[in-house]
């Protein structure tokens, strides 16, 4: 990792936290953790004077990394704390992953784009954050049963539909946070009280715009 964290990015950071403190964010361990990680190490350098603004900005195969408001909220609404098994869904690239490792929690993360996994895993591991990365079908999760069930679910992208895979991944009394929609999502916190549908509390959150969350594997 050759890029440098000066005096000027700490203190965009540090404006950063405090914009999020107006906009309502209370949980000091996502404040603490947003004051900790570089987001300009996880976007293009030429990028590095829009890194700390409240946007979202490009980071190639069609994706976006999210407004930091946007991951502040996602990450509130978690409700994560230290140990925690988070499953993330839409890795891209990075940042929302390292913000939960910042925050205690054992990060399992999927990424549908071939291009940003081969990019993302190695710049986690670089950083340090000990996520388990994978390649795969967001709507599917992660089958494997050695490393679920989920405390918590994070989805990243604008779901169609709450996917059944997830929820079954979820442990009983756990919380995904979901964007669900088409072309405007709403965003979602869903809390597991049983397997039956009828059993789950739905919370809304307002209005956001995510990209698009894909069947199967982009192995482009």
């Amino acid at each position: 990792m050759t890029r440098q964290d000066t005096f000027k990015h700490k203190g965009l950071r540090e404006r950063l936290v405090a914009q999020m403190r107006k906009k309502g964010i209370t949980d000091e361990a996502v404040l603490r953790a947003m004051g900790e990680v570089q987001r300009h190490w996880f976007l293009d350098s030429a990028l590095d004077a829009l890194a700390y603004e409240d946007r979202a900005l490009k980071i190639g195969c069609e994706q976006t990394i999210s407004h930091p408001s946007t991951v502040a909220m996602q990450s509130q609404l978690l409700n994560v704390t230290p140990g925690m098994k988070v499953l993330e869904i839409g890795t891209g690239s990075g940042y929302q992953t390292a913000i939960l490792c910042r925050m205690g929690a054992k990060v399992f993360t999927v990424e549908r784009q071939k291009g940003l996994f081969d990019k993302t895993r190695p710049l986690l591991a670089a950083l340090g954050y000990r996520a388990r990365c994978f390649l795969g079908d967001g709507y599917q999760g992660l089958q494997e049963v050695n490393y679920g069930p989920y405390d918590r679910i994070i989805v990243t992208c604008g779901a169609r539909e709450i996917p059944d895979a997830l929820m079954s991944q979820l442990k009983t009394g756990g919380i995904m946070v979901i964007p669900l929609g088409e072309e405007e999502q709403e965003m979602l916190r869903i809390t597991k009280n049983g397997d039956r549908r009828e059993d789950w509390q739905i919370e809304k959150f307002g209005a956001y715009s995510f990209v698009p969350m894909l069947d199967g594997r982009n192995m482009g």
